[in-house]
């Protein structure tokens, strides 16, 4: 798809009005203008769904229809297990036996005075690849299989704002949409009843800059679920019922203000304003549909005691997270394309073996049994599911337990969605301190993720500001070595 695709403008200025303010004493009304004007515009509405319907499955509540893929999809949908605050990847799947011998001798940063810290953990090689995996995470190295380790990450800053804002939309510096956005953009929802990106507990002082759709239509941002505090249970969405009303009451009364709307709409189809109207009307008859389907996929005693157990539901220092990932499986399986969980508090200046102890308890089980539930129901395969934080962490520090920031060398890892299992691909350094073999920008894992979902990270773009945007902007490359 390219931003000259009809049936999704990309300039929302460009919009055809709804007829001349004027007409001529002889002027006969079109069969289309009555449509438009007769009854506040409801039989034009109605012509509308009825054509969309006979031109294919394209889901009502999406302006415009899914993009054709650009080329043969390996996965149709993303869950992205997103780790804020900077996983250290000497601690958890990246060993580095040389850090660990020299660990206590003067760091990289001499004049900083640093000294070197090697893991307090042990590493051990894990399923039939050999995948290497800390100890800290006895449930997913059950999965190594599944997972594609990628070692030599980068980005550009090694700042938490700009670096995870980098992290979601590929800029550092603008506001941009998120990659959530722009993979709703590129497919369209599977669910008219449904928010095709859902971010679960996002954190609050980062959130809304990383699920926002920035110049995107409004319909392709993400929909916030949960209170977004560190380790909480909260996965409810607030307002999805009316108490109030019956169902025909809302129906009327939104059927009151769409007319409203669509009148203002009508004067201002040409100017700027008329985009965010459109989308003031899909979001609204998008959240009277949620009502029929979000309470019961919200509602997780539904699941078996078995699945609850497989994601560690209930369980001490575990529950939270584990409800974010049982949600994101459910979600998946309804038709997002695009669910995000989060799980904070990786920052380890300080504490670092304690610290990461309480995170890796709270990310091991769930994580692992999302994927062993993915796979289970057939749904690992065309599912993408992408684990990592903004940057890594340094081999050396000036505290005895903790390390600094590190965007020059870090760990992600995938599994399903077309990637390549039980595999790693590039490496650090010695010390981990940056990527030597294989480099992969930020931009090179958008460009990478992109591809699996059929889309061409070249050619999906947005016209805006008088130039074609691109989530990876004018730089990455797909990395195909990943790719099975």
């Amino acid at each position: 798809m390219t931003s000259k695709d009809p049936l999704r403008p990309s300039d929302p200025t460009c919009r055809v009005a709804s007829g001349p303010a004027l007409q001529p004493a002889d002027w006969t009304p079109s069969r289309r203008h009555l449509l438009r004007s007769a009854a506040a515009g409801f039989g034009w509405l109605a012509f509308r769904g009825l054509a969309a319907a006979a031109s294919g499955p394209a889901p009502s509540g999406n302006p415009g229809r899914p993009a054709s893929h650009h080329h043969r999809a390996t996965a149709r949908r993303v869950i992205f297990l997103c780790m804020q605050g900077g996983p250290s990847h000497q601690d958890t799947f990246d060993p580095k036996p040389r850090l660990r011998r020299d660990h206590g001798k003067p760091g990289p940063g001499r004049g900083r005075g640093t000294q070197l810290i090697g893991s307090p953990f042990t590493f051990r090689q894990h399923g039939q690849s050999g995948l290497w995996m800390s100890e800290l995470f006895p449930h997913l190295s059950g999965q190594a299989d599944r997972l594609c380790m990628i070692h030599s990450m980068r980005t550009d800053i090694p700042n938490h704002p700009q670096a995870f804002t980098q992290l979601h939309t590929g800029s550092a510096r603008f506001v941009r949409p998120s990659l959530g956005s722009w993979v709703l953009y590129g497919l369209g929802s599977a669910n008219e009843n449904l928010p095709g990106f859902i971010s679960i507990s996002p954190p609050a002082q980062l959130g809304a800059a990383n699920y926002g759709s920035a110049f995107l239509p409004a319909l392709y941002q993400g929909t916030r679920i949960g209170s977004g505090r560190e380790g909480s249970s909260d996965t409810g969405m607030s307002h999805v019922r009316q108490a109030q009303f019956t169902t025909g009451q809302q129906r009327r009364q939104l059927d009151l203000v769409q007319a409203m709307n669509r009148e203002r709409l009508g004067a201002a189809a040409a100017e700027p304003e008329g985009g965010a109207i459109e989308a003031a009307i899909e979001a609204g008859e998008l959240a009277f549909r949620m009502q029929s389907e979000v309470p019961d996929l919200l509602d997780l005693s539904r699941e078996s005691d078995a699945t609850r157990a497989l994601y560690g539901i209930g369980e001490a220092g575990i529950d939270g997270f584990a409800r974010q990932c049982l949600l994101a499986r459910r979600f998946a399986e309804a038709g997002a394309r695009f669910i995000e969980v989060n799980l904070g508090g990786w920052d380890q200046h300080r504490n670092l073996e304690s610290a990461l102890r309480k995170n890796a308890l709270a990310l091991d089980r769930p994580a692992a049994g999302l994927i062993a539930d993915l796979a289970a129901r057939g749904l690992l395969d065309d599912t993408l599911v992408l684990w990592g934080g903004e940057f890594g962490r340094t081999p050396d520090s000036r505290q005895q337990d903790g390390r600094d920031h590190n965007h020059r060398g870090f760990t992600v890892w995938m599994a399903g969605g077309g990637v390549r299992g039980g595999m790693t691909h590039g490496r650090t350094d010695e010390y981990g301190a940056q990527a030597i073999e294989d480099p992969v920008h930020i931009h090179d894992l958008h460009a990478t993720l992109l591809h699996t979902l059929g889309l061409d990270h070249e050619r999906l773009t947005y016209r805006y500001g008088g130039r074609d945007h691109r989530l990876t902007d004018v730089h990455g490359s797909v990395v195909r070595a990943v790719l099975g």
